[in-house]
């Protein structure tokens, strides 16, 4: 699939090591497949030990809940990484109908239950555009991490 804007060259900013990568992309079918592949793309060069399946998944996730509800013909991927986390947030014109701010665990997104159960942080935000939403991962420590797992079907 081709993107409506060519994505920003993922690469870090000289004085923090921040990564960054920003795409648009067009609300239609193939738009998680895109997104995953893009965040493959920009973890494949980033030195971030967080779990990528995961990360792939909550990506795929935040896209397929953003193009369901969009209004306009593109949502953004942002995709930022730096040694302590990596950040995914999905722009978008819609706004969840009479919220106000953050739902609580009862009024959790049927669409967000993996994003809250499976990241270390989630929440969203309003924008000039609409809203954005994001969730972030956090390096695991080094004697918590599972070794010699089959890789995923999924990639």
């Amino acid at each position: 699939m081709n993107t409506m804007a060519p994505p920003q060259p993922a690469r870090p900013t000289p004085s923090t090591g921040l990564h960054v990568c920003r795409l648009q992309l067009p609300t239609g079918a193939a738009a998680a497949a895109e997104a995953r592949r893009q965040l493959r793309a920009a973890l494949s060069g980033w030195d971030i030990d967080v779990d990528h399946d995961v990360a792939v998944l909550l990506t795929s996730d935040l896209v397929t809940n953003a193009v369901r509800h969009e209004a306009g013909e593109t949502v953004t991927l942002v995709i930022t990484c730096s040694a302590s986390q990596l950040r995914v947030e999905v722009h978008g014109t819609s706004c969840p109908p009479g919220q106000t701010g953050p739902p609580t665990d009862a009024e959790i997104w049927p669409g967000l239950i993996l994003v809250a159960a499976l990241s270390d942080e989630w929440g969203f935000y309003r924008t000039p555009a609409g809203k954005a939403v994001f969730f972030m991962l956090f390096p695991a420590p080094a004697d918590s991490r599972v070794t010699g797992l089959a890789p995923s079907p999924y990639t």
